[in-house]
């Protein structure tokens, strides 16, 4: 078995500066996600056969006919279980043009029987998984910290191959689909 997700691929120089603000709010002493990991991940497949991968890579073909993706950088927040915060995240606004690839993508998958996401979309990207709450300061200083939004063109969407190790998860694109 192989475990996939689809990604809509951030800009370098994006990623760079989101990790400017991040670490001008609480500083570089965390284990952040790796700037290698910040992705909007727009379809978690999960486990499927290594023999659906070549045919997955073929039914998703159709996102080379969509044109490159305008999206923004708003702000931060957290996900919580249990009340106690679990994510911190960067928040996105995508247009519209996302949405409808989405449901193009869930309708595509059907036929290897990957279940539609039944949850709404929240566009964002993981920079921190939470073990220990980290307390209030840390949490306001985030939900607080306002800036001017981050404007880019996202312009691929990728492929990738999610092995979980002991030191957390790697990622490996298998395949580069190239917007207009």
């Amino acid at each position: 078995m192989i475990r996939l997700f689809i990604a809509l691929n951030i800009p370098e120089n994006v990623k760079d500066q989101l990790i400017l603000l991040r670490d001008f709010v609480a500083g570089a002493n965390f284990k952040w996600e790796s700037k290698e990991k910040l992705h909007l991940t727009i379809k978690f497949i999960g486990d499927t056969t290594e023999s659906n991968v070549e045919k997955i890579i073929y039914e998703l073909k159709f996102l080379e006919d969509y044109s490159t993706i305008s999206c923004s950088i708003n702000d931060f927040g957290f996900f919580f279980r249990d009340k106690n915060p679990s994510i911190l995240w960067a928040g996105i606004k995508v247009d519209d043009s996302l949405l409808e690839i989405i449901d193009k993508i869930e309708s595509a998958l059907e036929i290897f029987s990957i279940k539609k996401e039944k949850r709404k979309f929240h566009p964002h990207l993981t920079l921190l998984r939470i073990k220990k709450n980290p307390g209030n300061n840390f949490i306001n200083s985030f939900k607080n910290f306002k800036f001017e939004p981050i404007f880019f063109q996202a312009n691929s969407i990728s492929l990738y191959k999610s092995e979980l190790k002991s030191t957390g998860s790697v990622y490996q694109e298998i395949k580069n689909y190239k917007l207009k």
